[in-house]
């Protein structure tokens, strides 16, 4: 295993010396590729541990070779250096899995690297004007948001109540509590453009995010700003421009910090939060006031509001389905309008089963969006006869339903007119009324 002998008396003096020297360091070398000892000691997180082997290890051998005996000091010292230091060797990196990922390349960080900040940093170069703007809005947008961006029937309103005096004033009127305003527009409450410019480049439009091109995303900002009034018909907002259309955002003054979440002390933040918990938080007087109301005889005269509201936001219908109270006490028994119908549906006396008119749903496609048990497009056929078999009327109501269409009842998607024979029609109103049984 060790080769450590060799004739040394063939030489003496200063020629010896320098033979020591020499056959030291071609021991040395030998003991750096490994050929005196045939095993290796891999390195491990420990470096403290490494050290003090690798150190009795130089020893050991060292001590071995009589020809290395000189050298025993000097290696003594360097054993005593290395336990000395080694508390403070840095802990070696973990050893890499093979297989297990890999790192990022430059053009996979660059593809998710699209944020823009405030100060515009992240902002691509392109340009977009309001015209082509309008153009890819009639094509991507206005299905949800509506053509001006008014439409809350999907989504909140984009666009509405901002005026050129906040424009000016950078502060939004609308959004001060005395002003009342029905609703909150996304162009009264953002601040900053880049937050606009961004949330379309990154999200928009719903069915196919990030599909926009960087000069679509300025096009399509320009349109919305140009509806809110801050910018002309002919405008043609760039990345060279934005800081300038950045001055003219109705509510750029109307972002506050006092609320302590953002930023923190280390940006300037303040750290006392805008609530203090100083008002009344229990058994507190309540001032009802009523806005606006429905005649009790017309109340529920064209569905449920309630379920003809957006599912979003904080502004709900009222379920006209109740009679109106005041902070939920009971009111007058509501008067119900019975739905009449010209119809005659077909004499189906007796109790129908969903075989007995699988064929007319299947035929008219009306299990395309009707399900027995589950809601597709609209809701279930259990959901409806649980709803109307009540009522005295309801084959008259839902034939009269069915035949000329039917909305706000159970949501915005309303349902057209079927061209289905009346006694079909009777039929299936029918077995709805009678429950819908299997």
């Amino acid at each position: 295993m060790f080769n450590c002998h060799k004739k040394n008396t063939e030489t003496s003096g200063r020629r010896g010396r320098k033979d020591y020297a020499k056959y030291a360091k071609e021991v040395r070398e030998q003991m750096k590729s490994k050929k005196y000892f045939d095993f290796n000691i891999q390195p491990t997180t420990h470096s403290l541990g490494l050290s003090i082997l690798n150190s009795f290890r130089y020893f050991f051998f060292a001590s071995c070779a009589q020809l290395l005996r000189p050298l025993r000091p000097a290696v003594r010292y360097l054993a005593a250096l290395t336990l000395l230091g080694a508390p403070f060797v840095a802990p070696a990196q973990p050893a890499k899995y093979e297989g297990v990922g890999r790192s990022a390349t430059a053009n996979e960080v660059k593809a998710w690297d699209i944020d823009v900040r405030p100060d515009f940093k992240g902002l691509p170069a392109g340009q977009g004007s309001v015209k082509l703007g309008e153009t890819v809005w009639e094509g991507k947008c206005a299905s949800c948001h509506g053509a001006f961006g008014e439409s809350n029937s999907v989504f909140a309103a984009l666009v509405g109540y901002t005026t050129p005096k906040d424009v000016q004033a950078g502060v939004v009127a609308s959004l001060l509590p005395e002003a009342n305003t029905p609703s909150r527009t996304t162009l009264m409450k953002v601040s900053h453009l880049s937050t606009l410019w961004d949330y379309i480049n990154r999200a928009m439009p719903w069915t196919a995010p990030k599909s926009l091109t960087a000069n679509e995303v300025y096009a399509v900002t320009a349109y919305l700003l140009n509806l809110g009034n801050i910018v002309p018909d002919d405008f043609t907002l760039s990345d060279k421009n934005m800081a300038d259309v950045q001055k003219k955002m109705p509510n750029r003054n109307g972002m506050t910090t006092a609320h302590a979440l953002w930023p923190g002390n280390e940006f300037g933040g303040t750290a006392k939060p805008d609530v203090q918990g100083k008002a009344c938080m229990s058994n507190c007087a309540v001032d009802p006031k009523v806005a606006s109301l429905l005649p009790e005889h017309v109340r529920n005269a064209h569905g449920n509001l309630a379920e003809q509201s957006r599912a979003v936001g904080a502004q709900r219908g009222a379920d006209t389905t109740k009679p109106m109270g005041v902070l939920g006490a009971a009111a007058v028994a509501p008067v119900v309008v019975a739905v009449k119908s010209t119809d005659k549906p077909a004499d189906t006396a007796g109790k129908l089963k969903s075989s007995d008119v699988l064929s007319i749903l299947n035929q008219n496609a009306c299990s395309a969006c009707h399900g027995m048990d589950t809601k597709v497009v609209g809701p279930s056929f259990k959901e409806i006869a649980a709803k109307h078999n009540a009522k005295s009327d309801a084959v008259a109501y839902l034939s009269g339903r069915i035949k000329n269409g039917s909305s706000g009842v159970y949501g915005p998607i309303p349902m057209p007119a079927q061209s289905i024979g009346e006694p079909d029609i009777g039929k299936v109103a029918q077995w709805l009324a009678q429950g819908a049984n299997k």
